[in-house]
């Protein structure tokens, strides 16, 4: 992976995302934007990690930090929507389990292509 595995990231489910914008709709009128996300993040290196683990991946994690780490860090301030009274509700191990067991489901089924 390139860079150092230090720079923290904040990730969203999509469904989380539409509930957001449904609640929005029905309880914003402003038109300043509102950020939608989570409010917590974590260094990517710690992702990788989960993402390894939920995939059953056990193979060594290589960080290539002859390349650029990016961002130091992506958080959004998430007050305003937080105040609207939304949160988000899938987690994200929650989420990229999930997300990796409908993905197995597709390719055992042959709905997906792997090349």
């Amino acid at each position: 992976m390139w860079g150092t595995g230090t720079p923290r990231r904040e990730f969203l489910h999509v469904s989380d995302l539409a509930r957001a914008c449904v609640h929005l709709l029905e309880h914003y009128d402003d038109g300043a934007p509102v950020n939608i996300g989570v409010g917590e993040d974590l260094p990517i290196a710690e992702l990788a990690q989960l993402v390894a683990d939920t995939v059953g991946y056990t193979g060594e994690l290589v960080f290539d930090t002859t390349k650029p780490d990016g961002t130091p860090r992506k958080l959004l301030d998430v007050s305003t929507i937080h105040d609207l009274g939304w949160r988000a509700q899938i987690g994200l191990h929650e989420g990229l389990t999930a997300t990796v067991a409908w993905y197995r489901e597709q390719l055992a089924a042959g709905t997906v292509r792997t090349g």
